[in-house]
């Protein structure tokens, strides 16, 4: 199921009146024994920004992945707004499904206000654009099925489990599939589609699990052709004890920085 129906289900659900939404993920979304994290926290998303007016834009998203979300069995999103002030507003909102909580979202939403304040980003990288993507095989239990929905062009790193001897990468992704337009919601799925690095530090297969996740979004950023590369760059900040934190970059096609996404990750190797 492409990404833009499970949005269109969020919005066809969660109004003004209605603050839960009611559906089933497919398997072609798949991450080993959970849901693909970045498909559940777009979604949880969807539901947030469904409860905000247009004029406030996201600034912060912060995922926790509390339990796994099973393929094919019905969940239910359940949405509460915190507080609604002059300039900010911050909702909550969890994805439950057999009675347990798997996802809890919290997002802040804030108004542009004239500032003095003014601060250039100066990371920038200097990849040059993918022509194609590079085909990944959808190996059995080693490749995740949802990654037959993004695209990825590794231009340094590698593939999970092959014994890399480096804890960075850098490379592009977009949608296999061009959805409609690319909303907030679709780079949240999209960002979260780059394995973390430490996996391919490992030389042979063992489960990494997303604990806790922490997208800032760059505002105004230019709107964007369906069909684009997103820049993404990660690197490892730590990693020992069985857990690792990374942080990335995002620029879109023209080099604009989108987003800075922050992951720390469980190791069971």
């Amino acid at each position: 199921m492409h990404i833009d129906k499970l949005l269109d289900q969020i919005n066809q659900q969660i109004s003004a009146q209605c603050n839960t939404a009611a559906l089933t993920i497919s398997k072609s979304w798949a991450q080993g024994r959970t849901v693909f994290g970045g498909i559940s926290a777009a979604l949880v998303y969807q539901a947030i920004r469904r409860k905000v007016s247009d004029d406030r834009v996201l600034r912060s998203l912060t995922t926790n992945f509390v339990g796994p979300i099973a393929v094919g069995t019905p969940l239910t999103i359940e949405v509460e707004v915190l507080r609604e002030g002059k300039n900010v507003s911050q909702v909550i909102a969890k994805a439950i499904q057999n009675d347990k909580v798997c996802v809890m979202t919290q997002a802040a939403f804030g108004v542009a206000r004239t500032s003095k304040i003014s601060v250039t980003n100066l990371d920038f990288h200097n990849m040059p654009k993918p022509q194609k993507a590079k085909y990944i095989p959808q190996i059995p239990k080693l490749v995740p099925k949802f990654l037959q929905h993004i695209d990825l062009n590794v231009i340094e790193g590698g593939m999970p489990f092959s014994g890399n001897s480096i804890s960075h990468g850098q490379g592009w992704l977009r949608f296999t599939k061009p959805p409609k337009q690319v909303t907030d919601a679709h780079l949240i799925a999209l960002i979260d589609g780059w394995p973390a690095p430490v996996m391919q530090m490992m030389s042979w297969p063992a489960p990494v699990s997303s604990m806790s996740w922490n997208v800032e979004f760059i505002h105004p950023h230019k709107p964007v052709e369906p069909t684009d590369w997103f820049a993404f760059q990660v690197k490892t900040r730590q990693a020992a004890d069985g857990y690792g934190h990374t942080e990335a970059n995002i620029w879109d096609a023209d080099g604009e920085l989108v987003a800075i996404s922050r992951q720390t990750v469980a190791i069971f190797d």
